[in-house]
């Protein structure tokens, strides 16, 4: 082997490290501002007519100093498939700061996007720092974005795949596989050391063994229709929710001409919303209760039966479609988490199944759905919940989880959440 080799591989290899280490300490601090932004909403609830103020400021800011960064997430995939001008620095701290104050006033948003593009842009600038040649920035990203996600979720494997499974529908690039994987475990165990704890979630064992219920429609049998049948719900609902944030999207665009003032008259009509339909449960991201809600709604209440309403899947959805339609900052997957729960914990009433068990699987289903990476959803389900359900690797769930997946992908439309995600 070359000199010149061993310098490029050597220099390969500190990048992927350096990114790792950044992205990991990156999603930290905004795992523990975004803690301290939720607290403050819920200690001041008034936040909440603040939130035009607020989408003003994030729209302005994006205007000022945003230019290309506006992107976002599908401006990283659209410079993995055709490099180019590269994905700007500030994207880190713009999206940053974008997604605090869309908290601060209760927007409906997640952080997957947030952790995304803060990893794609510190790709691109330890890449540069490094002088990587332009044909190899596009791995940079790969390993961003796999660090960002694997991060975020403490799902390290699911990161990786989920780096590669989302570039083009049905098709993943193997021979990036090892970088991403190891970029996203090192992110992972970075956070991990700045004292941050991801939500834990855990399904009954128990509650999937049907035997100990009598009846043809609680059999083995039985349990795998039912789980059929919710992945073709779990996958029409995220087609319903992809349809109704691009439309949102596009009639904003084409009624308020001016970008910066979208997201301000966003802000009026969550506040709207909120007060017609009494949605206040459904601000923010649903993961953590509110202390002073008597009977709070989260994705963890959805895995118990009563933790949801029939209708609490479409207020998230519709309140969601609405804050990212409308150009608030943050993502969308933790509030399809929660539409996944909500609405598996009510199949699970309607089908007579396990309410934990169809719960977790909209959580995974869903967001397979919306995003077109059924891989990487099932193997989050294992991430997400055997830590914390011993024995559940030897239970069924890992196949009704890639059955759930699957067939919500294939029921989901071809249409994704990321509009850069090729075909």
């Amino acid at each position: 082997m070359s000199t010149l080799y061993l310098y490029e591989t050597f220099r390969r290899l500190l990048a992927y490290l350096v990114i790792s280490i950044a992205v990991g300490s990156a999603v930290a601090f905004f795992l523990w501002s975004l803690d301290r932004v939720t607290e403050l909403h819920w200690q001041y609830p008034w936040l909440l007519w603040c939130l035009p103020i607020l989408g003003l400021a994030s729209g302005l800011l994006y205007h000022f100093a945003g230019q290309e960064a506006e992107g976002g997430s599908n401006l990283i995939i659209d410079q993995i498939h055709e490099p180019g001008g590269g994905v700007p620095a500030r994207m880190a701290p713009l999206v940053l700061i974008g997604t605090l104050l869309t908290h601060l006033g209760g927007g409906s948003a997640g952080r997957e996007g947030t952790a995304v593009q803060m990893g794609g842009s510190l790709a691109g600038l330890v890449a540069a720092w490094l002088g990587i040649k332009p044909a190899e920035v596009s791995s940079c990203l790969k390993v961003g974005i796999a660090a960002g996600f694997g991060a975020v979720f403490g799902t390290p494997i699911a990161g990786a795949i989920f780096a590669l499974e989302v570039l083009v529908r049905g098709r993943i690039d193997h021979r990036a596989m090892l970088p991403c994987l190891f970029c996203a475990i090192v992110a992972d165990q970075v956070t991990l050391a700045w004292g941050i704890e991801h939500s834990a979630y855990s399904i009954q064992l128990a509650s999937l063994k049907s035997s100990n219920v009598s009846g043809w429609w609680h059999g083995e049998y039985a349990t795998w229709i039912k789980v059929f049948l919710a992945g073709c719900l779990f996958g029409l609902a995220s087609q319903c929710f992809v349809f109704t944030s691009h439309w949102i999207s596009q009639a904003a665009k084409k009624w308020i001409s001016k970008p910066w003032l979208r997201p301000a008259v966003g802000g009026i009509l969550v506040i709207a919303f909120v007060s017609l339909f009494n949605a206040h449960e459904y601000l923010g991201l649903g993961v953590n209760a509110n202390p002073s809600s008597l009977h709070p709604i989260t994705i963890a209440s959805c895995f118990r039966e009563g933790g949801a309403t029939p209708v609490s899947w479409l207020l998230k959805l519709s309140l969601t479609a609405l804050t990212v339609g409308m150009a608030f900052k943050g993502g969308e997957v933790t509030p399809l988490f929660f539409m996944g729960a909500a609405l598996g914990n009510t199949l699970g009433v309607w089908l007579g199944a396990p309410v934990d068990l169809m719960a977790g699987l909209g959580f995974i289903a869903l967001f397979a759905g919306a995003t077109k990476t059924p891989l990487a959803c099932t193997v989050m389900g294992i991430e997400l919940f055997s830590p914390h359900s011993p024995g559940l690797l030897e239970s069924p769930f890992f196949l009704y989880a890639a059955v759930a997946c699957f067939v919500a992908y294939l029921t989901s439309g071809k249409e994704s959440i990321y509009r850069a995600q090729r075909t």
